[in-house]
């Protein structure tokens, strides 16, 4: 599973309001090969139509749809996403317990 926590759930809120069809868009949360470590987060929407009980885990927080790939999920599961918003850094970040090394920025991973 995959957790987001309160000022993450609040930012994915205020950027949903100015998606054309936010009532049928998902957050969905994904890996994808590259990055320093071997791995990336990537966070995007998708439309309703794009998600398949056959390849995506659906989780429902804070009046949030989310949605993962299975096969992403060996990767992920048990990973915190956050809101950073410092002076020094702004945006996501992840705390994944199935990381083995991350890079200095935390947007990649290798597991």
């Amino acid at each position: 599973m995959i957790t987001l926590t309160d000022k993450a759930v609040k930012e994915i809120k205020r950027v949903m309001e100015d998606l054309p069809d936010a009532t049928n868009s998902l957050l969905r949360v994904a890996v994808a090969g590259g990055g320093c470590s071997g791995f990336e987060y990537r966070l995007g929407f998708v439309e309703l139509s794009e998600y398949s009980d056959k390849t995506h885990n659906k989780y429902e927080q804070g009046g949030l749809a989310l949605i993962v790939e299975k096969k992403a999920e060996l990767f992920i599961d048990g990973t915190t996403i956050d809101w950073i918003d410092e002076l020094s850094k702004r945006g996501f970040s992840f705390e994944n317990p199935n990381a083995v090394t991350s890079c200095g920025c935390g947007e990649s991973f290798s597991v």
